[in-house]
């Protein structure tokens, strides 16, 4: 545990040095002493011209289908037929097995008491109350009616 604390450690001094470097000052003086040619006007001091980009044919719209070159043809790839020489049969190895030790019973033999009867005159008979009476009322209950025929 304490190898894989200090492997974390020192990434992390190792991201805070390159994340302090600055060197990136002295790239652009390196970019500014290299520079050949004199800037064009507009551009910035020190930096590259950026490159025009190269004029695109315009897609015809409209003017029906457009000729696309023919496609070269695809040679045909043969896989040479193989055969393969049968499989070996695996030998068969019959070993006789040992015969099973006996395990020793390490536990006593025990009698359990013979479970007692249940005698039904010892639970107390219980009397209910009366269920209060619910009136009835006239409530319509969902598909408690056949659905309509259609």
């Amino acid at each position: 545990m304490a190898s894989a604390a200090r492997f974390l450690v020192a990434v992390a001094v190792a991201c805070a040095l390159l994340a302090s470097n600055n060197c990136h000052a002295h790239a652009a003086r390196h970019l500014a002493d290299t520079a050949a040619a004199p800037a064009a006007a507009g551009a910035v001091p020190g930096l590259p011209a950026v490159p025009t980009l190269p004029t695109v044919q315009p897609v015809p719209r409209g003017g029906g289908p457009v000729a696309l070159p023919p496609m070269p043809a695809v040679p045909a790839v043969t896989v040479p037929q193989m055969t393969l020489p049968p499989m070996p049969a695996a030998p068969k190895v019959a070993v006789p097995l040992p015969p099973m030790p006996a395990i020793p019973s390490v536990l006593p033999k025990l009698t359990l008491p013979p479970m007692p009867a249940v005698v039904p005159s010892v639970v107390p008979k219980v009397a209910l109350p009366p269920m209060p009476s619910v009136p009835t009322v006239n409530v319509p209950m969902p598909f408690a009616a056949p659905p309509p025929s259609a």
